[in-house]
This record gives structure tokens, sequence and C-alpha cells, in this order.
């Protein structure tokens, strides 16, 4: 006993004596990661060191107040990684701020006329329409998608002070003050957002959608390697998302929904920062996005060719080996051209539809013709007549038994299958039906006919990609092609930023 006390203190001292350099090595990755997450955290810092100023600074805080403190709550919850969160949270705030204070103000005029009692009332059924109704709107899709926080601010708001204009004489001082303090907290975030290294939320995602083609170009070609490999290693279902990049590039593009329509959503917000002043097109993004992620589904079905239970042979893979990888590579690089045009902000290529392409197809084809014995059967039924021997005997055996149920060899055969042969039969069953797949006519070239008509659907689906990377040329004036002209050289290897998305904010 005191031997596995004494063991696991030693471990917990390990433990803790590593503990440092754990946190430390975490802190480093994350900057590394990408480093505006560390200029981030200084803008704040320094936003809160300035508003705190309203309350350190005696000038400044006779001529605000105790409402200082709403300042500085509004740098917390409104300065956002990008410039697009911040202007939409700090007008938000604002206007749903001014909006409360006015309603505020002509309830509490028009109620001051009267007594005390009647007051009282007014001011609870003005509190109880203001909050239905208010409460109300946010359900409608387009009030909770861009102004949800701002009718928050307003409820919140429109409640503290009509309710404290019950106990407090100038109800004007009040709302002004509140309304001063929270004016500048927003535009010390605004500010802060706009000029001192912005994040734009539309660079983010422009640079998303680029990154994203160039996934899943590694995941098109990655698949059509590994199939015609030599392993035939059985993969755990459970492991593939700590072991395969191919399962990684294709998720981020599948899980990526949200994550666009959000940036979407702010870069509609943010002022024409470009040189070429022209109109951010977020929501072609959005439907670019939604092309890919039907791309991305073509490629999770060929990715599930590599983990199926009955296996083409070798022998018969290699005989399409090379048209099948001609083919994803003219396939990868028309996704290469397509990122590369989008980080360019140019129109693709007249030739990413070339001949090439098509001359690959047509290989295909031609291999798929020169072997017609896989795909349509020998003329020879000697497999189908084995397995249906093979049936049709179990069959009858298992009739005989049936028909004889008072016989002892039937009685002791059900009381075996009853008791000491389930193991048996749970291994049993399973492995019958796979001998029978297999020995069907078709079993070989089936696997293989399921991965090139993938194959050649992902050539398809592909056609409508292009058609949306060039609808989002011609609306976001990207400049034309030039042959050999500003074509960048793309190390696909390369670090991906990650995007980070504001979180969902609470009242304050």
């Amino acid at each position: 006993m005191m031997a596995d006390f004494s063991k696991k203190t030693q471990i917990y001292v390990e433990k803790m004596k590593r503990f440092p350099g754990v946190i430390c090595h975490k802190i480093w990755k994350v900057g590394r990661d990408d480093p505006r997450r560390l200029i981030h955290a200084f803008k704040v810092g320094f936003s809160l060191t300035l508003v705190s100023l309203l309350y350190l600074m005696e000038p400044l805080f006779k001529g605000v107040g105790q409402n200082a403190i709403w300042a500085v709550m509004t740098v917390v919850v409104v300065l956002e990684f990008t410039a697009g969160a911040t202007i939409c949270k700090g007008l938000n705030r604002g206007f749903g701020t001014f909006l409360a204070a006015v309603l505020a103000f002509i309830f509490e005029f028009i109620a001051r006329e009267y007594g005390k009692v009647f007051r009282a009332v007014f001011i609870g059924a003005s509190i109880f329409l203001i909050g239905t109704s208010t409460t109300f709107l946010r359900f409608f899709p387009k009030i909770k998608k861009n102004y949800d926080y701002g009718v928050l601010i307003f409820l919140l708001t429109f409640n503290l002070i009509t309710v404290s204009s019950y106990r407090v004489d100038d109800i004007l001082k009040l709302a002004r003050g509140r309304m001063y303090t929270i004016a500048i907290g927003s535009g010390v975030c605004i500010l802060m957002s706009l000029f001192i290294f912005p994040n734009w939320s539309g660079e983010d995602l422009h640079n998303s959608t680029v990154s994203k083609i160039e996934g899943l170009a590694k995941s098109v070609e990655a698949c059509v390697n590994k199939y015609f490999t030599d392993e035939e290693s059985d993969i755990e279902i459970d492991n593939i998302a700590d072991h395969d990049p191919i399962y990684k590039n294709y998720k981020a593009v599948l899980d990526s929904k949200s994550t666009d329509e959000t940036l979407a959503l702010h870069a509609s917000w943010e002022p024409r920062h470009s040189l070429p002043c022209h109109k951010f097109p977020s929501q072609q993004y959005v439907k670019l996005g939604g092309v890919l992620r039907h791309f991305g589904y073509g490629i999770v079905a060929l990715h599930g060719s590599l983990q199926t239970e009955i296996r083409t042979p070798r022998s018969v893979r290699q005989l399409f080996k090379d048209p099948c990888i001609r083919l994803a590579s003219e396939v990868t690089a028309a996704l290469t051209e397509l990122a590369n045009s989008i980080r360019n902000r140019r129109h693709c290529s007249p030739e990413i539809l070339t001949e090439h392409l098509q001359q690959a197809l047509q290989d295909l084809n031609t291999a798929l013709k020169s072997q017609p014995r896989l795909f349509l059967g020998p003329n020879s039924p000697s497999k189908m007549q084995a397995l249906v021997s093979a049936t049709t005997r179990h069959r009858l055996e298992h009739q005989t038994s049936n028909l004889k149920p008072d016989s002892p060899s039937a009685f002791d055969h059900h009381r075996k299958s009853k008791g000491g042969n389930e193991v048996e039969k749970r291994v049993l069953r399973p492995t019958l039906s796979k001998l029978a797949i297999t020995s069907l006519e078709f079993s070989e070239a089936l696997p293989f006919a399921a991965f090139a008509a993938l194959l050649v659907e992902l050539v398809a689906r592909l056609d409508i990609v292009i058609e949306e990377v060039e609808e989002l040329g011609r609306v976001a004036c990207f400049k034309e092609f030039k042959d050999g002209g500003d074509d960048v050289v793309v190390d696909v290897e390369r670090r991906r930023t990650e995007i980070n998305l504001p979180s969902s904010a609470g009242a304050e």
C-alpha cells in the first residue's frame, strides 16, 4: 500500500516539474501559429488602459462620474479579433443604447405628468410591452443574424434606465452619462480595430477559401496514390482523425459552413479598405464554400474506397494505375490553378479544362474497355455454380433438421445451437457471408469500378467549382489572366492560418 502511494506521489511530482514547460510550449505554439493573436492581446490591453483613465484621472472622472465603468465594460465585450466583428458589435451597442435612452426618456416624460401610482403602473406596463415585443423581434431571421446584439443591449438599457428613473430625479443625466461612456468605449474599439494592425474578416474568408481548395487538391491526389500503393494494412476507423491527413483536409472543408457565414457577415460591416475600392463579395464566397463542400463529399466517398472490406487485388489495380493517377493529377492541377487565381485575385487560366484532362478521361475509358472480362465476367459459371451448390446444400440440411424435430439428432443439434455453439455461430455467419460475397463473379472488379466511378464524378463536380470561381472573379472584379504573369509558386505544406471567431456575446 505504501509502495503504491509512494509511486503515485513520485509520478505527481514529475508531472508538476514538467507543468511549467508544457504551459510555456503551448503558449509559444498558439502565438507561433498566428502572430496576430499576440498583437490583438496587446490591443485589448492598451484599450482597457486607455478607458481606465476615465476613472484614474480626476478631471475626466468629474466629467463622467461613476458611469466610467460602462466604458471599460464596453471595451471588454466589443473589441473582437477582426475589424468587422468589432464594428458590428460596436455599432449595435451604440445604436441600441441610444434608442433605448431616447425611448426611456419619452416614457418618463409622459409618466411624470400624473401621480406616483400611475407612474409606477405606467413603468411596469411599458417594461412588459417593450420586453415582449423586443424578445419576439429577435426571432426574425434577419434581425437575429445582423442586429441581435443591438436588440439585446436595447432591452437591457431600456430596463435599467426606466426602472432607475422611478427613484432618480434627473433621468436625463443618467441616460446621457451612459450614452457618453458607451460611445467612448465603442469609439476606442473601432479606432483600434481599423487603424492599429487591423485584421479583416474579408481577408480571412479569402485566405480560408484558398486553403480549402488546396486541401481538396491534396486529398484527391493522396487518395489515388494511396489506393495504388502496395500497402493493404487495415485502418482503424476511430484513429482516422488522428493519423490521416486526407481526412483532416476534407474535414476542414466540410466543417466550414458556420465559419464562412460568420466571416461573411462581419465582412459586410467592414469599410472598403483595398486599393481598388470594390465591394467585397462576401455572399459569393459563401456560395463557393457550398460548392466546395459538395466537391468534398465526393472525396469522402473516394476516401471510403480505401477502407472497404472487399478489395480489388493488386494485380488488377495495376492495370489501371497510370490512367487513374494521371486523371487525379489533372484534377489536382486544376484545383491548384483555381486556388492560385483566387489568391492573386485574377481570373483563372482559360486552359484550366484543357485537352490534358479530356485525354486523361479518354485513357481511363480505353483502359477499362481493354479488360472486358473483369467487368462482364467469364462465360464459365464455375464460381456461381459452386456458390449455388453450397447454398442449396446448406438449405437442404437445415430443412431436414426442421422436418424431424422429434429425432435425437435434431434435438441434440437444437440444444447445442442454444448453448455451446453461440460463439461459433457469431464467428461463422459473417465469415460465410464474406465468402459468399468474394465468390461472386464480379467481386474482384466491383471495388475498383466504384473507385473509378467516384473519380470520374469528381471531374464532373470540378466543372461546377470552376463555374463558381469564374463567377466570383466577375463579381469581385478580378484582374484578367496573363500568360506567364504573376503566378506564384505555392508551398502546399505551408502553415494554414487559423481563424479566430468571436465568442457568443452576453448582455454585457
